[in-house]
């Protein structure tokens, strides 16, 4: 009887698991599929794909949408969302910051967070140039990418910076290789610095500044960033730096500090 509910429970575990990797593959897709193009997508027999599919849509976790069959996340998510926000005072602290942030530098100002072995970008600012640069909220990318990724892993240790990051993310966007010990010195020197700046990676014309925000454990739960045009970013570095190092103190000693996800 006991072998007979331990599977069971197993089975519906490994649903809820499945469940939870549709949603978030969803996510990074951002747009509808079919469920027999989630199930080729990630792996998964199409068989179950359909059964979750139909139990999440009747809970409202997602809806039909795009026509032919198309799903995609539901506006029960966003409640849900909604009621997490409200119950923490740091999201408000947070979006304070970065209008203060924004305005102060009229550079757009970003609070950033790992998402599993990925990083993204939480909450956003746009600045007051007139050429604005701005990123996609929550959109998973490759930590090495990143000013961000330096300080989000420094309190890894060498091996086990190599394990968390898959090995394909040191591959760069323009298809150059980005040596692993570089980034784990990189890595090295940011936690030393507490700051991290660079230009940017993604693109030719920005240049990326970014600061811890501190746990309770005392390492980088999340990070306080600044993307700007890469000559008025090196001009202003200083003071730049300054502005993000006065509003991390701010986060920190906000009512809810950020948690390491």
């Amino acid at each position: 009887m006991d072998a007979v509910q331990d599977e069971a429970a197993g089975k519906r575990a490994r649903g809820l698991d499945r469940a939870f990797e549709i949603l978030d593959f969803l996510r990074q897709k951002r747009q509808a599929l079919k469920p027999n193009e989630i199930a080729a997508q990630i792996g998964a027999p199409r068989s179950s794909v359909y059964e979750l599919v139909n139990l999440l849509l009747s809970n409202g976790i997602l809806e039909f949408t795009g026509g032919e069959g198309r799903v995609y996340l539901g506006r029960k998510l966003y409640f849900l969302g909604a009621a997490y926000e409200n119950h923490f005072d740091f999201t408000r602290e947070c979006e304070t910051t970065l209008e203060h942030l924004a305005d102060e530098t009229r550079e757009t100002a970003q609070f950033c967070m790992l998402d599993g072995n990925r990083y993204t970008v939480v909450r956003m600012r746009e600045g007051a140039r007139p050429f604005r640069i701005s990123t996609d909220v929550g959109q998973s990318v490759p930590i090495p990418w990143t000013a961000s990724g330096r300080l989000l892993v420094a309190h890894l240790s060498d091996q086990e910076i190599l394990n968390f990051i898959p090995p394909q993310d040191f591959r760069l966007p323009g298809g150059e290789w980005l040596e692993p010990q570089t980034f784990i010195a990189e890595v090295r020197q940011a936690e030393r610095e507490g700051l991290f700046t660079f230009n940017s990676i993604v693109d030719s014309f920005t240049h990326c500044f970014a600061v811890p925000v501190r746990g309770e454990e005392g390492h980088a739960a999340a990070t306080l960033c600044l993307v700007t045009p890469r000559d008025d970013g090196i001009a202003n570095r200083d003071r730049y730096l300054g502005c993000l190092k006065k509003a991390a103190a701010r986060l920190e000693h906000a009512p809810a500090r950020p948690k390491r996800s």
